[in-house]
């Protein structure tokens, strides 16, 4: 059962740590216990938007986690089952709809691919060098690795493409007149552009961070009654005998708050700070959908916003908690260093309770 739809259940399924907005079944971004990462990000296409009820973006994210044991399984994974059961539906859970197609980044140890979407046509370009970032707008053009079989002839079809000459995706499926919010992501994409090539050649996790918490180039949003949601940096060494270490902050707004490393291990403490509530009347699952609203924070999540207020009341010792959460989370950085260069050894319970541990010492801070 997936956010509005059913499909087949596969014979197994990996383990996944997930980011997700508590009303639906997929995710944000997650990652799973072979080192496979996936994020999506909503965009605007010429293809119309399936008002139908089909599979979210998000629920493509979790199923490719799932069920993907490797970058390009999970593009794979994501690919087929758009196009057997499409995507659509809302996206908020609000009672009037917000529709959207998909970008997703996925990464493994080993590689990593960009994959856009427009309905049900999609291209993959591979990444093979450098960095790579994405922003509500489509972003490949003709480094084109795989494609929808009939994606070509749907832009020569329609007279987005001549037939001719050099086919880019972005420029045969963007809007002519895409919605000023995508303006916005333009800037954006430019921006994260930037600010990774500055770090080229030494990018860490701390620049990773650092470049989710800017606030001047738009990528970190605290404004209009809209905040960044949730964020996560992935740490995936190329040795396969060292393990992937991935951060999540669990909170919004990455400028105020902490990345706690989470890294799959036998038997994880369940960490149930950070999960909301579930209700037996559920107003996402009623039909019609989203006639009321219940309050979903999780324990975490209600903690955080307490000190938010904190802060913007009472400016020192605002400062003096964002230092000490600061330090926090330096040492989770410094444990995951040790643990990758093999100069400290964590027993595996101690692996196992780690992310819980540290939201526990992130609440009793607040």
């Amino acid at each position: 059962q997936c956010t509005y739809l059913q499909i087949e259940q596969v014979e197994r399924t990996h383990a996944v740590v997930l980011s997700r907005p508590a009303w639906l079944w997929g995710a944000e971004m997650g990652a799973n216990d072979c080192g496979v990462c996936v994020g999506n990000e909503g965009v605007w296409t010429r293809e119309p938007l399936g008002e139908g009820e089909a599979l979210l973006g998000m629920d493509l994210v979790r199923l490719a986690l799932e069920r993907g044991s490797s970058a390009r399984e999970a593009l794979e994974v994501i690919t087929a089952l758009l196009e057997r059961h499409g995507q659509g539906g809302s996206c908020k859970e609000e009672p009037v709809p917000f529709v959207y197609h998909n970008t997703f980044l996925l990464a493994d140890r080993a590689e990593a691919w960009v994959l856009e979407t427009a309905g049900p046509y999609w291209a993959a370009e591979r990444v093979r060098e450098g960095s790579r970032n994405i922003s509500n707008q489509l972003s490949i053009g003709s480094d084109i690795a795989a494609e929808h079989a009939g994606l070509r002839e749907r832009a020569r079809s329609r007279g987005w493409w001549s037939g001719h000459g050099q086919f880019s995706f972005a420029r045969a499926f963007s809007l002519e007149q895409p919605p000023p919010r995508m303006e916005a992501a333009k800037a954006r994409f430019q921006a994260g552009k930037e600010l990774l090539r500055r770090h080229a050649g030494h990018i860490t996790a701390e620049t990773l961070m650092s470049i989710l918490r800017d606030k001047d180039s738009g990528i970190c949003v605290d404004a209009e009654g809209f905040r960044t949601a949730g964020s996560m940096v992935s740490v995936l060494p190329r040795d396969p005998a060292l393990p992937c270490v991935h951060f999540f902050t669990a909170t919004p707004d990455p400028s105020r708050s902490v990345f706690k490393p989470f890294v799959f291990v036998a038997g994880i403490k369940p960490a149930p700070q950070v999960r909301s509530p579930t209700f037996l009347q559920d107003p996402a699952k009623q039909i019609p959908r989203f006639q009321s609203s219940v309050d979903r924070r999780h324990e975490l999540y209600r903690r955080h916003q307490a000190a938010l207020e904190l802060m913007e009341r009472d400016r020192e010792r605002g400062q003096q908690l964002l230092e000490t959460l600061q330090e926090l989370e330096k040492q989770g950085l410094e444990g995951m260093r040790e643990l990758l260069e093999g100069t400290v050894v964590p027993s595996p319970e101690e692996l196992a309770d780690l992310f819980f541990d540290c939201v526990e010492a992130e609440m009793k801070f607040y």
